[in-house]
């Protein structure tokens, strides 16, 4: 052996994986950084320099840096953590040679970023311009540039000076008729006497204005009638606007334009049309004949015999658009988005025009183009299940329009297979098969089902009603698993960004009909054992998704799902109803006990995009579930796990926890499942090139048990010392972005192991880690 500073290394031991563990990838990572950055200024002309960073410096005003940047018109290259990643790449080709590689490396590279006088003049006009809009009228911005070794560094230097605050709001409406519908106090403004002046303010309240007055009937009204006049000639940095709306334009049988009143609207007809593709797919001589129904003074016209009809009664239900009704563009999107939510049509329309007789009606016409009603689908996949890979076939039949009513019908039939790791983390470690074959019927009612029947609920909300039958067998090395499961339960929106969904009844029969000989032994006596008995579940859950995301634009938003869930209470009050038995009884259904429980979990997650290539994303996760009266323990299916793909990566899947406990190393099954989990993740993502992406992650917490009958050491949930008990690993991975999937690797590398005694838990000083003990994670989508 060979002995350095105290540090002892084996040459044919595994002592050497703690060094290389921690130091070749730093060493890997450190190359990288190091060779393609190499003076990046190297091609650059001699009177060129390399536009390096630059910087804002902002004296006083309350504006964000960030909305500063957008004015800036010239940026440096674009770094991953202040390296110059594609300029790199860029420089790597050289200018010596022009093959294929050096030519790819200039595609997905990106050439230097060379300073630019003017360019620099023009970005502190565009920020003085920004802040004049912003009501610092007297800011100024001086620019400098800084140059060392062929780089140019870039400071502005902000003095915004006093802002100007709105002292007087006054309108000035041509037609009067408008004004009680913009000056109604119950409708919020977005201008106030008192606040800063801001020209996205006045753009806002344009906006306000436009809706409530097209939500009132006036069609052609939009926010170019609107315009200002400011006025800051009183001084004391004060500003009087005035808002004013003109008249609509009116062009006579001369050709000249005079100026009237707006006009206000009513709907006059709704024609919706059912069946606009087979229209317009006749030929000449083909019958052009079309049913006509009214219902109210709604008409739907189809084409008869064409086999793709549907309910007349579901879609005047899912209709805003009222004949007599003043026309309203908020209804008009309120239909155009229940109609688009049904699977029978795959197009949507809505189109208003003038009536010749009389200007102030409107007739609506709402094609709806029918989508293909029957399908067939297969398909051959790649599988992750808490990190362990495998493949999965499927044969889906689809109907989109079961019984008339849009009803969407999915019969799948399901095979996989998953490779499991045994005896993980040892040197006895072994890879066995998971095998799962299944069925599974689901049905989708575009409305609600009894007890909720009505119509301005669906109109409002677009509920849908969801029914589930499903049968899953797996085979696994240790147990062998049957479910099966029925459910029904509802879904609607609540608005833009929340969805409610609620599951009134679900029933579960899961039955253990195998299990190995070695896991019967292991799990006799222990706390987990009644998670493994068959047994019954009958829930009921309520689920609220929050999402604020624009899918129109790239930009910071945040998500949010909360659960909850209880069991058994149904069956049990039954009980009671039929019988009071004993107290220490157990309570069964055709022979077999029901679990009774209750649990929750909330996910909260921000995503905070740093310009088109870089973001950070931070996720908490905090749930528990407890057994109560019928049930010892939570049925496994139903606990909280650590480790794997998409939890704490330098983990195994169920290999982390529970608190301090370390896991069974005699045996080859996993015993770290619990009842709390706590868990906290911060990725950086950034692009790399081509399809490839990059990220960097922490991921830090555990699980525990919250049962005194656990007899797990160390695993009980204690608030005096829980927090001590966080698992912490951090690691590097890669994603391969094809759009319709991403596959993603993640290398996690343990940094703070709960399991080992106080005072010892800092891995990469206490413990000789070897290659195994990482967390290889292959998935496919983002963790979170």
């Amino acid at each position: 052996m060979l002995i350095l500073n105290a540090h002892t290394i084996e040459i044919n031991g595994n002592s050497l994986a703690k060094t290389y563990i921690y130091i070749v990838p730093l060493l890997l990572i450190a190359v990288l950084l190091i060779t393609p950055s190499c003076n990046p200024a190297r091609h650059l002309q001699e009177d060129q320099y390399l536009l390096n960073s630059y910087s804002i410096d902002d004296n006083s005003s309350e504006i964000p840096k960030e909305e500063f940047r957008n004015y800036v018109k010239q940026k440096p290259n674009k770094e991953i953590l202040g390296w110059k990643f594609w300029l790199g790449l860029y420089n790597m080709a050289g200018k010596e040679k022009n093959n294929g590689f050096n030519r790819w490396l200039r595609q997905i590279g990106e050439p230097p970023v060379v300073y630019n006088r003017d360019l620099r003049a023009n970005t502190s006009l565009q920020l003085e311009m920004f802040l004049f809009n912003k009501g610092y009228f007297n800011a100024t911005v001086t620019d400098t540039a800084i140059f060392k070794n062929q780089k140019a560094r870039v400071v502005y230097d902000i003095q915004p000076g006093e802002p100007y605050y709105i002292r007087n709001i006054d309108y000035f409406f041509q037609d009067a008729a408008l004004a009680k519908y913009v000056l109604n106090d119950s409708v919020p403004h977005v201008l106030a006497e008192g606040e800063q002046y801001d020209t996205d303010k006045l753009q806002e309240e344009r906006v306000r204005i436009e809706g409530i007055l097209r939500n009132k009937g006036y069609y052609n009204f939009t926010r170019d009638f609107i315009y200002y006049e400011v006025d800051s000639t009183e001084g004391n940095h004060q500003v009087d606007i005035t808002l004013s709306i003109n008249n609509y334009p009116v062009r006579d049988s001369t050709g000249s334009i005079t100026r009237t009143a707006h006009p206000t609207y009513r709907i006059r007809q709704v024609y919706m049309k059912t069946d606009e593709d087979v229209i317009a797919r006749e030929r000449p001589g083909m019958s052009s004949a079309r049913d006509t129904a009214f219902y109210g003074d709604v008409a739907v016209i189809g084409q008869p015999g064409t086999g793709t009809r549907v309910k007349h009664g579901l879609i005047t239900q899912k209709n805003y658009i009222i004949p007599g009704e003043r026309y309203n563009a908020r209804k008009v999107q309120q239909t155009y988005r229940n109609l688009t939510s049904l699977s029978a049509f795959r197009l949507v329309d809505i189109n208003f025009r003038e009536t010749g007789a009389d200007t102030s009606l409107l007739d609506c016409e709402i094609r709806m183009i029918p989508a293909t009603r029957q399908a067939f689908t297969g398909g051959i996949e790649g599988t992750t299940s808490g990190g362990n890979i495998g493949a999965a076939g499927n044969l889906n039949y689809q109907h989109r329009n079961l019984f008339g009513g849009s009803e969407k019908f999915d019969l799948t039939f399901l095979g996989a297979i998953e490779t499991l790791p045994e005896n993980p983390g040892t040197d006895r470690e072994e890879f066995g098969t998971m095998q799962e074959l299944g069925v599974e019927a689901r049905l989708r009612l575009p409305q609600f089902l009894l007890p909720f029947k009505t119509d301005q609920f669906i109109r409002q909300f677009n509920p849908e009603t969801n029914i589930n039958l499903s049968y899953n067998y797996q085979k696994r090395p240790d147990y062998t698993r049957s479910t099966f499961r029925g459910s029904f339960g509802y879904q609607w929106r609540g608005n833009r960004y929340v969805t409610h969904s609620v599951v009134p009844i679900e029933i579960s029969l899961i039955n253990t009909p195998v299990l190995d000989d070695e896991f019967r032994d292991w799990l006799e006596g222990t706390y987990l054992f009644y998670s493994y008995l068959p047994h019954f579940i009958t829930d009921q859950r309520y689920r609220l998704v929050y999402s604020n995301q624009n899918l129109n634009k790239i930009s910071d938003f945040q998500y949010v799902r909360f659960g909850f869930e209880t069991a058994g209470n149904l069956m049990y009050g039954l009980y009671r109803l039929i019988g009071d038995p004993a107290n220490d009884a157990v309570l069964q259904l055709f022979g077999v006990d029901y679990a009774q429980y209750v649990r929750t979990d909330i996910d909260v997650r921000h995503y905070d995009y740093r310009g088109e290539d870089q973001s950070l994303v931070y996720r908490a996760f905090v749930g528990a579930a407890v057994p109560y009266l019928n049930s010892t323990a939570i049925p496994f299916e139903k606990q909280f796990f650590g480790g794997g793909a998409n939890s704490i990566r330098a983990w195994r899947v169920k290999n982390l926890g529970p608190g301090a406990f370390g896991g069974d190393t005699e045996s080859r099954f996993p015993n770290q499942t619990a009842d709390l989990k706590i868990e906290a993740n911060i990725e950086y993502r950034f692009s790399l090139f081509w399809k490839l992406d990059g990220a960097l992650f922490v991921d830090a917490g555990n699980i525990w048990s919250l049962s005194k009958e656990d007899d797990r050491e160390g695993a009980l949930f204690d608030f005096r010392r829980f927090y001590k008990e966080f698992a912490v690993g951090t690691g590097f991975g890669l994603r391969f972005d094809f759009n319709f999937f991403i596959f993603r690797v993640d290398l996690g590398i343990p940094m703070v192991d709960p399991s080992y005694p106080e005072g010892q838990r800092w891995v990469p000083a206490n413990t000789d880690l070897q290659w195994n003990d990482l967390g290889y994670n292959f998935a496919i989508g983002y963790p979170f």
